[in-house]
C-alpha cells in the first residue's frame, strides 16, 4: 500500500520575489516529483515575505489611489493562490516531462482558531519585509502595527499566532489525494478563521505553517511527515566547535533538548515541536527533517533526523 506523505516546505524553496519564487519552486517541484511515483502527496509551504508583501502594497495602493481595503485574511488567501499557482504550474510541467499521469491541484485553506486564544493579546509572528527602527517606528505611528527586532537583523512586523484547531477542508484534501492528486494545502499556515454566530469569519493572524502541517499530517492519517529546511540534520551546539548532526531524535530526547535551549524559537524550535505532535498523536506515524535535495535519501533512511517514539 502507497503511503501517505506531508511535505513541509521551507521559506528557502520559495525566495522572496515572483522571479526568485518561481525559479526556486521549478527546481522544488523536480525534488517532490521525484517523490510522486511512491507515495501519495500533499505539500504545505509557508508564506511570511509573500503574505506581508500583499498587504502591504494594497495599503499602498489604497492611501495612494483609494482602492478598496483588503482586509489581511483575504491577503492570506491570496498569497495561497499566487504560491500555489506556482508550485502546481511546475509540479505539473514536471509530471509531463516523466509521463506520469497525475495531476496538481491547490487547495484555499481555511483553519480554525479559538478567538479567545491569548495569542492574540501578544503578536509574535513576523510577516513581510525588515525595517530600521525609524522605518518601522513610523509605520506603526501611521498603520497601527506592531513591529519586533528579528534576530539583529531589522524589525518587522508581528501577528497574532494562534493555534490550529481545526482544518476546515480534510475532507476534500482526503479525497483529492484519494485520487492520485498531488495536493498543497494549508500555505503559510492557512488562512486562520473563527466562528461567529455559526459562520466562519478570518482574522488578523498568521498560523504557524508547520503546527498546521502536523495537524493536516495527523488529520488525513499521514503515515510520514517530513519537513524540508536549510540543513541536512538536526544539530545540537549548531555552529559551534561541537556542533552535532542528530541522525535520531525520541520525543523524550527532544524534550530534553527544547529544555536545555538547543532548538532557537524562530528557527529549529517549532520544526521540532510540529514533529513531536505528529509522532506522538499519529500512532506508527514518522517524523523526518532534512534538506530539500536530500528528501529521498532521507526517506531512504540515508541522511536527515528522524523523530520517532520507537526505542522508546
Amino acid at each position: 500500500m502507497r503511503k501517505k506523505i506531508v511535505i513541509a516546505l521551507g521559506g528557502n524553496a520559495l525566495g522572496n520575489t515572483p522571479e526568485e519564487q518561481l525559479k526556486l519552486v521549478q527546481k522544488t517541484a523536480k525534488y517532490i516529483v521525484e517523490l510522486a511515483d511512491c507515495y501519495d502527496i500533499v505539500v504545505t509551504h509557508g508564506n511570511g515575505p509573500q503574505v506581508g508583501m500583499i498587504n502591504m502594497a494594497l495599503e499602498v495602493s489604497h492611501e495612494a489611489t483609494s482602492t478598496p481595503v483588503v482586509a489581511f485574511p483575504e491577503c492570506g488567501a491570496m498569497s495561497q493562490g499566487y504560491i500555489g499557482y506556482h508550485l502546481q504550474q511546475s509540479i505539473q510541467e514536471e509530471l509531463i516531462k516523466k509521463n506520469m499521469r497525475k495531476n496538481c491541484v491547490t487547495v484555499i485553506t481555511q483553519v480554525v482558531v479559538d478567538k479567545k486564544d491569548k495569542a492574540f493579546k501578544n503578536p509574535t509572528k513576523p510577516i513581510g519585509s525588515f525595517y530600521t527602527k525609524e522605518e518601522a517606528d513610523h509605520l506603526s505611528k501611521v498603520r497601527g502595527y506592531t513591529f519586533k527586532e528579528d534576530a539583529g537583523r531589522g524589525y518587522r512586523r508581528v501577528v497574532a499566532s494562534p493555534e490550529p484547531i481545526r482544518i476546515v477542508e480534510t475532507k476534500t484534501i482526503t479525497q483529492l489525494l484519494n485520487l492520485k492528486n498531488i495536493v498543497i494545502a494549508g500555505g503559510g499556515g492557512g488562512v486562520p478563521v473563527v466562528y461567529h454566530y455559526n459562520r466562519l469569519r478570518g482574522v488578523d493572524a498568521v498560523i504557524d505553517k508547520d503546527k498546521t502541517s502536523a495537524k493536516l499530517a495527523i488529520s488525513i492519517k499521514a503515515d510520514i511527515f517530513l519537513i524540508l529546511t536549510a540543513v541536512e540534520k538536526v544539530c545540537i551546539n549548531y555552529n559551534t566547535a561541537n556542533e552535532k548532526q542528530l541522525d535520531y531524535l525520541t520525543p523524550k530526547l527532544a524534550r530534553h533538548y527544547i529544555k536545555t535551549g538547543e532548538f532557537k524559537e524562530g528557527s529549529m524550535l517549532p520544526k521540532i515541536e510540529a514533529c513531536l505532535t505528529f509522532v506522538e498523536k499519529r500512532r506508527g506515524g514518522q517524523a523526518l527533517i532534512t534538506s530539500l535535495s536530500k528528501a529521498r535519501d532521507a526517506l531512504l533512511g540515508k541522511t536527515g533526523t528522524v523523530i520517532s517514539r520507537k526505542g522508546e
